[in-house]
């Protein structure tokens, strides 16, 4: 599949292999022969798949004999394995990079951006692809719960996500892209809200073919060949009917009705994202039925509103929300299938983050009834007590901190009832925590 001169070696060497997106990659180019192996900060689910695959995956650093080395944006640049190969003259390729790379080997491909929703979406379209029996090729941000993080079939279409971090984005060269909502997050790269929306354009300018939320005020303003939403675009959700968050709904496209859809997922957010699947497989020859099969056959991802377990006979369910407009969707989708009180834990990601947000998650958390904010999970930052969830929590009298597995338990132990649901929220370490405390 690739050329002599990009893997000149057949060889590669990945730090972090064990994020979900580089695994995906990792075994995709395993699968094309390339001999791939690498490390990791710590041991996980995605490390055990990887050597179960029969990759060499080792969990610290060590001595890389490669040329070729890739890296996602998460680890620190000046980390030592890094800049040993930056000073012997070694390829250095950040995942975003490689990503791209990988998109230009395929006739044809699909990216879903924007700041919630992607992996649903590209998930969506997999089952889809699947369900319509073409050849593709599909790379998810999360684990589908039939597809995994990576499926093939074939090398005519890939399906992607595309995520806005660092512009990594703009590295894609697409067929159709697909912009989902623009709201302001990563405010370590973007300055403000015009910037992360001229990236947006950019995006989907690069494209032959766009497809953006008429509801989003500023994906409309995006050139398109299809637009999407609730209550303007050109594909549109009629007739809707909800019962324990599932929703069916008719689908019209420039006003006619061509095929109604029943979703197997919670939340009203689902909607938009099946809509932006259904448009995207539209421009890309599907018909209305093969796209109803396709999102009928989903059954969701793993930390997408995922039920865990239970606690003193209530529900846990784990979401991974981690912006004020993520939590505010999963709270709502909880509400609707609650009888007594949504015990919300949320686990604030980053620093920068939590700050430059600080008032629209103290709204939203404000919401819920004594919610427990669990300590940051700082990812690729240093401490800023200003982003912190000591000083979230100082903003939301309701709130209370926790800080360990063990004191979470016990609070949740002593203020949940069987008629409550555990909403666990967060992009950090929090599902792992959740998992480890909950009953079967």
């Amino acid at each position: 599949m690739f050329s002599n001169s990009f893997f000149p070696e057949k060889a590669c060497y990945f730090v972090g292999i064990g994020g979900v997106s580089m695994s995906a990659l990792a075994l995709l180019l395993s699968e094309r022969g390339i001999r791939v192996r690498g490390c990791d900060a710590r041991e996980s689910h995605f490390t055990r798949k990887l050597r179960a695959a029969g990759l060499r995956v080792t969990i610290g650093e060590e001595e890389i004999s490669e040329n070729t080395i890739v890296y996602t944006e998460a680890v620190d640049m000046h980390a030592a394995n890094l800049e040993r190969a930056r000073r012997a003259g070694k390829r250095l390729l950040s995942r975003a990079e490689l990503l791209g790379r990988i998109a230009e080997e395929y006739p044809h491909v699909l990216a879903v951006a924007g700041c919630h929703g992607k992996t649903s979406a590209t998930a969506m379209l997999a089952h889809i692809f699947s369900c319509g029996k073409r050849a593709f090729t599909c790379h998810i941000g999360g684990e589908d719960l039939d597809l995994g993080n990576y499926h093939c079939t074939g090398g005519e279409f890939f399906l992607t996500e595309a995520c806005e971090f660092r512009r990594s984005f703009l590295r894609l060269k697409s067929e159709i892209a697909v912009v989902l909502n623009t709201d302001l997050d990563h405010t370590d790269c973007y300055r403000d809200h015009d910037d992360l929306l001229a990236a947006y354009r950019m995006f989907a300018e690069s494209a032959d073919m766009a497809v953006v939320n008429a509801d989003d005020a500023g994906a409309r303003s995006i050139p398109c060949a299809l637009s999407f939403g609730l209550y303007a675009g050109d594909v549109r959700a009629k007739h809707l009917f909800g019962e324990g968050e599932r929703y069916a709904f008719t689908v019209t496209e420039k006003g006619t009705p061509t095929v109604r859809i029943h979703l197997r997922v919670h939340g009203k957010v689902q909607i938009y994202n099946a809509l932006a699947a259904y448009a995207a497989a539209r421009l890309a020859g599907f018909t209305p039925e093969e796209i109803r099969r396709g999102l009928e056959s989903f059954r969701g991802v793993k930390r997408r509103f995922e039920k865990v377990g239970t606690l003193n006979g209530a529900p846990v369910i784990c979401d991974y929300a981690h912006h004020p407009r993520e939590i505010a969707a999963a709270m709502d989708a909880a509400d609707g299938i609650c009888a007594g009180t949504v015990r919300v834990v949320f686990q604030p990601h980053t620093y920068t983050r939590t700050r430059d947000l600080m008032k629209d998650f103290v709204a939203v958390l404000r919401r819920a009834e004594n919610p427990i904010i669990y300590r940051t999970y700082a990812a690729r930052e240093r401490f800023s007590f200003d982003g912190s969830a000591v000083a979230l929590v100082s903003r939301v009298p309701e709130a209370s901190y926790v800080q360990s597995p063990e004191n979470l338990k016990k609070r949740l132990l002593e203020e949940v009832g069987k008629a409550d649901v555990v909403l666990a929220l967060g992009a950090g370490d929090i599902y792992e925590i959740v998992k480890g405390i909950v009953d079967g």
